[in-house]
């Protein structure tokens, strides 16, 4: 009996590396499976997403709330800001979980691709279905990317009219407002189409001005326009490597489609032809014996 236990233990311990090693070569078939460019660019569209999403919406609650405070003290003055305000809060909301599950889809989109390139000769088979569904994301996501482009061009409008307050702000604290009157150094947001031009009292000079500066509001808001313009740069980036993704998935998809007809054209000659040798050799034994 004592002599059993060292085969019985190096049996068991074969077992286990076994086990081990099947556990390892799943682990790196399924590592193997996984789209890193998909997987990269839908991090990337999420964090510009939320980045763009956050930060705007916080940041135009912050400019509502300036405003109302400093340059237009009577509703009626600010009533349609604040209605486009809440308009472009909504759309914000629509944004956001619309990207949350288009990136989801992209993702699986990728998973599916993946899968289909690496197992080219094997049982999985492409459809026509599969196919026009990648090159309908193709065209979704390029016409998304425009669109992006231009939200990406419009965040930068209030990040140039925060810019130029900025500035004004920092013309006040320079040596050259010590030499002139500090009145005469304004902001009118009436310029700009915020409020109307009878809005009351419309601009802030001297130290009116300087006190909205060291607002809270206004500083987090110029800088959140900022974060936000980012991340809509980012993701109109994120947008263009999902549209190389999807054409290149698109191109391999075609490809593979094109070596499976061949392939199976092959074949097809192939058993046509081993048929008919049977069939004549069938029709050769036969006329001997006769």
């Amino acid at each position: 009996m004592d002599g059993m236990k060292p085969e019985t233990t190096a049996e068991e311990n074969q077992d286990e590396r076994e086990e081990n090693k099947g556990c390892f070569e799943c682990c790196i078939k399924c590592l193997g499976g996984v789209p890193y460019a998909s997987l990269v660019a839908t991090i990337l569209c999420f964090s510009g997403v939320a980045l763009f999403c956050g930060c705007g919406h916080v940041a135009l609650t912050g400019t509502v709330t300036m405003v109302e405070n400093h340059f237009s003290r009577i509703t009626s003055d600010h009533a349609a800001l604040t209605d486009v305000v809440q308009i472009l809060q909504y759309i914000i909301y629509g944004i956001a979980c619309f990207f949350f599950l288009y990136g989801i889809i992209l993702l699986a989109e990728g998973f599916y691709t993946t899968s289909a390139v690496k197992e080219m000769h094997s049982e999985f088979k492409t459809t026509v279905c599969g196919r026009c569904i990648s090159a309908m994301f193709v065209f979704l996501t390029h016409v998304l990317g425009l669109g992006w482009l231009g939200i990406f061009g419009f965040s930068a409008v209030p990040v140039f009219l925060f810019y130029n307050m900025w500035t004004t702000c920092g013309a006040l604290k320079s040596p050259i407002a010590n030499l002139t009157s500090v009145d005469n150094i304004c902001v009118d947001v009436r310029q700009y189409g915020i409020i109307p031009w009878n809005a009351t009292p419309g601009k802030a000079c001297g130290s009116t001005l300087s006190d909205i500066c060291n607002t809270s509001e206004f500083y987090l808001s110029y800088h959140l326009y900022i974060v936000a313009c980012a991340g809509a740069g980012a993701t109109v980036i994120a947008l263009v490597h999902y549209l190389m993704i999807l054409a290149a998935n698109w191109a391999y998809l075609k490809g593979l489609c094109q070596q499976t007809h061949a392939y199976q054209d092959i074949k097809t000659r192939d058993d046509q032809e081993l048929q008919d040798v049977q069939s004549r050799s069938k029709e050769g034994l036969n006329s001997s014996y006769s």
